[in-house]
């Protein structure tokens, strides 16, 4: 089962209206839908957000100022509902997580982890991560990227809609600094073998792996995926390095 991460799971006709044709369609990272939320995520995001989601603006950030120290920091684009990248905060306190994410409940929800487990590595933006990428995220900056469990849009038709394409992963690059690294996972295999195809033709990039990588100590199980390998299926980690 997919988290809600980098696009959320809608049918076609809940995009946002207004956008270009398909075929003049710029990549974005998500796709909208409505959600509730908790009591509990409302109250955080009322508490909480003030200091932890920062606005988006189309100019660099400023991360230290953003974190109030100077740290490698890592982008994660789509984070669903926060669990994996309260877990990885939490486990790498020296390194410092923005996490990009349009779901008002995931957003909540995070919020929550990060006050109930007082986590003060973790900046979130509540935009397209695209956007973030282009405007806000300065060039050779970013000590790594996490894109886990992305919409694989499974109709061969929507297949171009997934974020791992070419374009964007060079994009990807010229905001990681050398020697940073581009971590992405898939449960979805005919995905995994399209950004295997994508990243390992990538110049900017080397493989740290034969070709699929054991998962990183630093990325939790979820539930989902505890419960998909039960099932017997498959969850694929690629882990690629600046050169």
């Amino acid at each position: 089962m997919n988290l809600p991460t980098t696009a959320l799971d809608l049918p076609e006709t809940a995009e946002p209206t207004g956008e270009p044709p398909a075929h003049h369609r710029a990549i974005k990272s998500f796709v909208l839908r409505a959600g509730r939320m908790g009591s509990g995520q409302v109250r955080a995001m009322e508490e909480l957000g003030p200091a932890y989601v920062l606005p988006y603006a189309a100019q660099p950030l400023d991360a230290a100022q953003a974190f109030g120290r100077s740290a490698p920091v890592v982008l994660e684009i789509g984070f669903g509902m926060g669990d994996a990248t309260a877990a990885i905060a939490a486990a790498l306190p020296d390194t410092d997580f923005l996490g990009v994410e349009v779901h008002s409940p995931g957003v909540g929800a995070l919020l929550k982890l990060i006050g109930e487990q007082g986590l003060a590595n973790v900046r979130i933006v509540r935009h397209d991560a695209v956007e973030v990428l282009d405007h806000m995220i300065a060039p050779g900056s970013l000590g790594g990227v996490h894109v886990f469990f992305p919409d694989p849009w499974h109709k061969k038709k929507h297949n171009k809609r997934r974020l791992i394409q070419p374009d964007f992963v060079a994009r990807l690059c010229t905001r990681l600094a050398p020697g940073g690294y581009l971590h992405c996972a898939t449960d979805w295999q005919p995905y995994a073998q399209q950004m295997l195809e994508v990243l390992g033709a990538e110049p900017a990039l080397r493989n740290t792996a034969s070709g699929y990588a054991p998962r990183p100590h630093y990325r939790p199980l979820t539930k989902f995926e505890r419960r998909g390998l039960k099932l017997g299926h498959g969850v694929w980690d690629l882990v690629f390095q600046r050169v």
